[in-house]
């Protein structure tokens, strides 16, 4: 698991990379679609989508003479599933912080008085 996690976060790292997945947040686009809108030229475009496709971000579909990258949703579920124990153990220490400011708020106001 831990291997795809890192290459997920090495190929989402990229600025560019990232904005591509955003973009296909929206749906499958081909590849002139993904330059047309994000104002790349196509061999940076396809270099991106190559990096995406070996992390197993994206799937390619050939339509035509045309490639449709479309997002697969398996690595993104990893993703999330790897955050959850990290947002438990957030939320237990978030817990914990507001027990402690409750309490250092009720000794403040038996010190005023």
């Amino acid at each position: 698991m831990y291997i795809v996690l890192m290459k997920t976060f090495i190929a989402l790292a990229e600025p560019n990379r990232l904005l591509i997945v955003e973009l296909l947040r929206e749906g499958p686009l081909s590849v002139g679609e993904i330059t047309e809108r994000l104002g790349f030229n196509q061999p940076q475009a396809s270099k991106h989508l190559r990096v995406l496709s070996e992390a197993g971000l994206v799937e390619v579909q050939a339509v035509s003479n045309r490639r449709i990258y479309k997002l697969r949703p398996e690595p993104f579920k990893e993703l999330d599933t790897w955050m959850e124990s990290y947002r438990s153990l957030w939320k237990e220490r978030y817990d914990n912080l507001e027990e402690y400011l409750q309490k250092l708020q009720k000794n403040e106001v038996k010190s005023d008085d």
